[in-house]
């Protein structure tokens, strides 16, 4: 396989490479070293084995040695993009570079994955997209250059200066580079194959928030049947009365296990949540209103078109909603209006499309303000062109993920984008099949898993954003199997979740899942224990 990683270094960075010729002496030194439009501000050795990050209290620990630099690059007069790069000491450094994506409206840097990066040998880096803002969209208001850094200049600006600090301190370029992300960060690893195919060997692309006008339309559209009027919203309480029913209700439709709290592929099940309206005279804690049906009607559906009736993003699966890190941080918050949804819904269209601090959801048009949106800040920021072909020519692997029980990102957005992928290879001259796709491209759907990680399914595999799996193998491990596939062709045919006691490691682990590549899904064998991952195959139909 053709490797392109110092190529691609002499290239983007060759007013350095006189500076990368040899190691620099110390970490301390890398200080002097000339960037683009950029300055190191920091260049030291942290040999203690703990860090405490800038403007925090706690200190990250168990870390091996590394030099720790930090970067701000200044690409525009009004960018200011803030980066780190972490490299082990020695020989701790496995030669590799793993560059880790943000989450949200970013606003700083993921200090812990840095830290876990160095302990696996990775040099690693990342950034805050160009923001300061610690999480909020305010920055975008009347600064454009910012969109830009944020939708896809940091990225590059940190690929570029984290290899050119990596070849300076150590006299050469990774030998592989990697990209691992999830949500925002799963929009940031698209872009990635998507604008700089030749910049990562293998991209871990984990529920990303790919298409953001449309995901952030359908915040609306559920902010809107939640708010419509008092009666409209669903209180956390009746929540497992929608989740209840819909387990019982899916599960016979669903390849899952008796006893089981989610569904293996909730996708089978057509849930009304008519069937939960409050009869005359019930007791309305164990019932839905005929306003909170309709509402949960249209949450269930996604958003439409109001003109066409087209789709304009999916709707969530039913079976989880009554799970903490569902519908109640999500979706229906606290109380109306607290939902991470609204939060992220109304601060997307407020400061980065309609530059208004004080636009009100309740005047989204989802046709005309829609387009604006695509027209607009969505040529920066939406990751959604599907022609991935030039990131496979030249020997990509991307390895994508999705939580069915998703409340933020609904996780058929992932099955659309995978589809519509395989639509573009297949119409390859030559190509034309299921192999052509999974030879550089495969997707896996984590049954009962919420965003990223947690929720009540099989949750671990080593993901960003997850507790440690209890193997660093190519099994259990999405990064290490990411890894066999790049630099030994060995393409992962399962990868075995863990789902820990109460979602706590020191609890054990309560039981493993196969996950499957689409379009296989996880089945159990005869009469084999659900517990063991061993106990399942992976079927392309689970009715077979």
């Amino acid at each position: 396989m053709r490797r392109v990683s110092k190529l691609l270094f002499v290239s983007s960075c060759s007013v350095v490479v006189s500076a990368a010729s040899a190691a620099a002496q110390t970490c301390e030194s890398v200080a002097a070293i000339a960037l683009p439009h950029a300055t190191v501000t920091a260049a030291q050795s942290i040999t203690s084995s703990s860090f405490t990050p800038p403007g925090s209290t706690i200190a990250l620990t168990g870390l091996p040695p590394f030099c720790r630099v930090a970067v701000t690059s200044t690409p525009t007069s009004d960018s200011i993009i803030k980066l780190e790069v972490w490299i082990p000491l020695g020989a701790g450094w496995n030669g590799k570079y793993q560059q880790l994506g943000c989450g949200g409206f970013c606003g700083s840097i993921g200090y812990g994955g840095l830290a876990t990066a160095v302990q696996r040998g990775y040099a690693s880096a990342a950034t805050d997209d160009g923001s300061q803002a610690l999480g909020s969209g305010s920055f975008a208001l009347g600064h454009p250059e910012k969109i830009v850094d944020f939708g896809y200049r940091a990225l590059k600006e940190t690929t570029d200066k984290a290899k050119a600090v990596i070849a300076a301190f150590t006299g050469q370029p990774p030998h592989h580079s990697y990209f691992a992300g999830c949500s925002d960060g799963g929009r940031e690893a698209l872009m990635e194959a998507q604008r700089y195919p030749e910049d990562f060997d293998g991209i871990i692309v984990g529920a990303p928030a790919n298409a953001w006008t449309h995901l952030f339309a359908g915040f609306i559209w559920n902010e809107q049947a939640l708010l419509k009027d008092p009666a409209s919203f669903i209180p956390s309480s009746l929540l497992p009365v929608l989740s209840n029913a819909a387990l019982a209700q899916c599960s016979k439709q669903d390849p899952n296990v008796a006893g089981d709290l989610f569904l293996m592929d909730p996708s089978r099940c057509n849930f009304d949540p008519a069937s939960v309206q409050c009869n005359a005279g019930q007791d309305p804690s164990t019932c839905l209103t005929a306003a909170q049906v309709a509402t949960a009607r249209k949450i269930y559906a996604g958003p439409m078109d109001p003109v066409t009736g087209a789709s304009i993003f999916p709707g969530y699966e039913p079976g989880t909603e009554s799970d903490a890190t569902n519908w109640p941080l999500w979706i229906t918050g606290a109380a109306p209006g607290a939902g991470f949804q609204q939060f992220f819904g109304n601060g997307f269209y407020a400061n980065f499309v309609f530059q208004n601090p004080s636009w009100d959801f309740r005047t989204f048009n989802f046709t005309t303000d829609l387009a604006l949106a695509d027209n607009g800040v969505g040529q920066v920021v939406n990751s959604i062109n599907p022609d991935l072909r030039p990131f496979s020519d030249r020997g990509g692997k991307m390895i994508q993920y999705h939580g069915w029980g998703d409340s933020a990102i609904a996780p058929m957005s992932s099955i659309d984008y995978y589809n519509e992928v395989s639509e573009v290879v297949r119409s390859k001259p030559g190509k034309g099949n299921l192999k052509d796709i999974q030879d550089f491209y495969r997707l896996f759907m984590v049954p009962g898993m919420a965003h990223c990680a947690g929720g009540a399914g099989p949750n671990v595999f080593g993901q960003i954003f997850a507790a440690p799996p209890p193997s660093n193998d190519a099994e259990h491990d999405i990064l290490t199997a990411l890894e066999h596939w790049v630099e030994h062709g060995v393409a992962p045919e399962r990868i075995i979740a863990t789902h820990y006691t109460n979602n706590t490691p020191a609890n054990g682990v309560q039981l493993q899942r196969p996950l499957c590549p689409l379009p296989q899904v996880a089945r159990l064998i005869g009469h084999g224990d659900p517990s063991d991952a061993n106990s399942f195959r992976c079927v392309k139909d689970p009715g077979e």
